[in-house]
């Protein structure tokens, strides 16, 4: 069964908002901080962790992407003194990257011209009513997937 007009047209939309949102801010972390999307999340994600230090399998749950996806990023953010890895305590097999304080530096950096560019991108042209209903779907869309 075919899209109804409605439902193709706010299909096409979400397609459009999510790639030029996707590459504009692409564009700045790159511009602003030499950071991919993706390193950004990683940096993001262990701040947000308990000292600053996630499993790579919980990191790679947290920034929304592959265990192969992570592991790329973590070696470059690596490379770069940002992150670090280690053992996982308790677990031989396990691995734990963790922030470092060259990457909580990167973020501090990094963070107030995202959250403005997100806000910019994401937040403004929605009256607070429209937001509420757009925040309310996201939530209701994200607990039918089971992401």
């Amino acid at each position: 069964m075919a899209l109804d007009d409605s439902e193709l047209a706010a299909w096409h939309d979400f397609l459009q908002i999510t790639a030029t949102i996707n590459r504009r801010i692409e564009q700045q972390l790159k511009q602003d901080a030499g950071l991919t999307h993706p390193q950004y999340e990683v940096l993001s994600r262990l701040s947000e962790a308990p000292d600053a230090c996630l499993r790579m399998t919980e990191l790679a749950q947290a920034a929304v992407t592959s265990k192969s996806g992570l592991t790329y990023q973590v070696t470059q953010l690596e490379k770069a003194g940002f992150v670090a890895r280690r053992d996982s305590p308790g677990d031989d097999r396990g691995v734990v990257a963790y922030l470092t304080e060259k990457g909580w530096a990167k973020l501090k950096t990094a963070a107030p011209g995202h959250a403005e560019l997100v806000r910019h991108l994401f937040r403004e042209g929605l009256t607070d009513k429209e937001f509420d209903g757009f925040a309310t779907a996201m939530a209701a869309m994200h607990r039918h997937l089971g992401s």
